[in-house]
């Protein structure tokens, strides 16, 4: 989670206009983006009902964010929630990328039981803000790169509450952030835009997933050991009771973890949104604290360079491993 990869990071595209100029088609606008003209279609259809929120606002928004979302989803293979009619119309993931999306949109063939699957990625912000034109309203990453699918440089622990009390889910994080440190690990911590919390901690790519599933399993093992009455590892709802379940099923080959900065495809548009470690001590805070509704929010919080304090470099899970076995 280097300082391009901080929640802060620069397009490597020059923005060379802000004003959405209209096309001659009354149903069709245009953007800038770089070098390049984004064409962006309906732009007056609303996607999100209880607001109002139109498409040409959902472009807008990502076009403010791309500085900050981009460097998340730059060479990584990307699952996209697509509402073609908006909250309450068809919904579907998309994985493969469609024949009609243009040529300068970045490509990754990766290895599927049986065959192969040709994701998306978004390197600039061009193809962000195509994909938004495309009623991609969220963006899942996979957690590692296009380059090295079978190692990830993410790992992600989702702490998911048994209901609507969000202290047990602030409580959580801090108990893991204080085991992460134990083991020598350092952790960043993200609004999910749901109901929960990602605790993610920058790995070297070194690892496997195999192995970085097995050690995130071993450390939400000893936590909820730690904390049996609050937190578990149980996969079955039934067998959580009212206790929050700390899930790694996302450190796994082809799963995803939404990305940072992107909206959810949820009433009030919330947003997924980097925090510090400070803000987790904010009884106001919840997992839909940031929504698109209040876009200046969500920029002041992109300015505040949530993730600044993140290492320059993921780290090795060899030392930590030996670390977290002499806790078990």
């Amino acid at each position: 989670m280097n300082a391009t990869d901080s929640g802060t990071g620069t397009d490597t595209g020059t923005d060379t206009g802000t004003d959405t100029d209209t096309d001659t088609d009354t149903d069709t606008d245009t953007v800038r983006a770089g070098r390049r003209t984004v064409r962006i279609h309906r732009p007056e259809k609303v996607l999100f009902p209880d607001g109002g929120l139109t498409k040409a606002e959902v472009v807008g928004y990502y076009r403010r964010v791309a500085a900050a979302m981009v460097p998340q989803l730059r060479g990584r293979p990307l699952m996209l929630e697509r509402l073609p009619e908006g909250l309450g119309g068809p919904q579907f993931m998309q994985q493969d990328t469609p024949g009609h999306y243009p040529d300068w949109i970045r490509r990754a063939e990766v290895t599927k039981e049986g065959g192969t699957v040709t994701h998306t990625v978004c390197d600039d912000k061009a193809t962000l803000l195509f994909l938004a034109d495309q009623a991609c309203l969220t963006f899942h990453r996979w957690l590692s790169r296009a380059g090295r699918p079978d190692h990830p440089d993410r790992l992600v622990f989702d702490l998911d509450p048994p209901g609507p009390d969000f202290e047990a889910v602030r409580e959580a994080a801090r108990q893991l952030c204080g085991l992460l440190g134990e083991l020598g690990l350092p952790a960043a911590l993200m609004t999910t835009g749901s109901k929960g919390l990602h605790v993610i901690v920058p790995l070297d790519g070194k690892s496997d997933f195999d192995t970085v599933r097995g050690f995130a399993q071993d450390a939400a093992e000893v936590l909820a050991a730690r904390h049996p009455d609050r937190l578990t590892t149980a996969v079955r709802k039934k067998s959580r009771g009212d206790r929050l379940y700390l899930d790694v099923q996302r450190n796994a080959y082809a799963q995803t973890a939404v990305a940072p900065w992107s909206m959810r495809a949820k009433p009030g548009g919330p947003v997924a949104t980097p925090i510090t470690r400070q803000q987790l001590d904010d009884p106001q805070l919840t997992a839909q604290s940031w929504t698109v509704k209040d876009v200046e929010g969500v920029l002041e919080q992109m300015a505040a360079r949530p993730w600044s304090g993140a290492p320059a470099r993921g780290r090795s899970l060899r030392t930590a491993r030996r670390r977290l076995d002499a806790l078990r």
